[in-house]
């Protein structure tokens, strides 16, 4: 009888010091199986700042197509380990013969067999707009077209269109871009477009397709900057939360048709920023590949005004969204089990 009585006051105290310990335990860096590469950042430094990437994996060899902000142009390296990169190559620079491409900046690059196509954002007069380019090698690009295939029309666009994300969908014949549509220093919401020929796009009706969630103090107030990726029957979107302006973490989310029903992975954010590391205050615009063995992520870290490239991995294919949430297995969690199986008498 009095050992029925002191296991509810065990529970308790376990409960008690498992919450003070959660107190004391700082945020993690990563979560859900991810790790921060030992050596970030993987591209920065002298160049300035560099930001915003696209990634091709070729053979043996990656392919970056990055924001070169100091030249206002958009800039390839190459890698064989994604991690040293070679002397960046500017492959598009602002184009004088039109309004709207003064700076030029948030590429995506597809490649279907020895063509590439690349759709990226152009700036000038506090506006954002996204045009579209082809290449025979990656490297010597021709415009499409002297006017941007995107612009800010729809109420919820605002002043800007950026951060295109494109894939092709074979049994559709359709290019399928996901982009940014809102204000010009961050935009606010995730809208959805097709295309028969990459160049003539019709907007989805119920634009925007992806918002912030207000539950989620994280991502909060804006959500942008995704890049997408069709794996099984899912298309998975690598995106960025914004708990305010300033300060970003990356997530990731799902959906079966890659426009509606999309479900947030139960630990977001899954990249934080790191404690008065070189991405302090925010982590943003992931872009994901799986080599076959493992997830490679590379993302915008900064802190202050210095904003750099990064590189996250992910062991195995699996990202998570199956398993229970990893965070409900918490000290106090645990101690609330322990003491709802020995009230029910449990004793296993």
């Amino acid at each position: 009888m009095k050992l029925l009585l002191m296991l509810p006051l065990s529970g308790v105290f376990l409960l008690a010091v498992a919450q003070a310990a959660e107190q004391d335990k700082s945020p993690s860096e990563t979560t859900a199986g991810w790790a921060k590469h030992p050596k970030n950042p993987v591209l920065g430094g002298d160049l300035g700042t560099c930001f915003d990437i696209s990634v091709l994996k070729e053979g043996a060899c990656y392919r970056m197509w990055f924001s070169w902000r100091p030249k206002k142009s958009i800039a390839l390296v190459e890698s064989l380990d994604g991690v040293q990169w070679s002397k960046p190559l500017i492959v598009l620079s602002p184009n004088e013969k039109t309004d709207w491409e003064n700076d030029l900046n948030r590429p995506v690059v597809l490649k279907e067999g020895s063509r590439y196509r690349m759709w990226y954002t152009g700036q000038a007069k506090g506006r954002s707009w996204i045009g579209y380019a082809t290449s025979s090698d990656g490297k010597t690009w021709r415009r499409m077209s002297n006017q941007p295939v995107l612009a800010a029309e729809a109420l919820w666009e605002k002043v800007a269109v950026m951060c295109p994300h494109v894939l092709y969908d074979g049994q559709a014949k359709l290019y399928r871009m996901w982009y940014s549509g809102g204000e010009q220093g961050e935009p606010n919401a995730i809208g959805y477009a097709t295309s028969v020929d990459g160049l003539n796009w019709t907007k989805y009706k119920k634009n925007p397709i992806f918002q912030p969630d207000p539950n989620n103090a994280w991502e909060k107030d804006r959500v942008t900057g995704c890049q997408v990726i069709r794996q099984g029957d899912w298309y998975l979107m690598f995106y960025i939360g914004f708990r305010d302006e300033s300060h970003a973490q990356i997530g990731l989310a799902r959906s079966k048709d890659g426009i509606s029903g999309w479900q947030r992975h139960p630990t977001n954010p899954l990249i934080r920023p790191g404690q008065n590391q070189w991405d302090h205050d925010a982590v943003y615009k992931p872009y994901a590949i799986f080599d076959g063995r493992r997830w490679l992520l590379w993302y915008n870290g900064r802190k202050g005004g210095v904003e750099q490239i990064g590189l996250a991995l992910h062991d195995g294919v699996d990202l998570g969204f199956s398993a229970e949430r990893r965070d409900r297995w918490r000290f106090p969690s645990m101690a609330l089990r322990l003491h709802v199986a020995t009230e029910q008498g449990d004793h296993r």
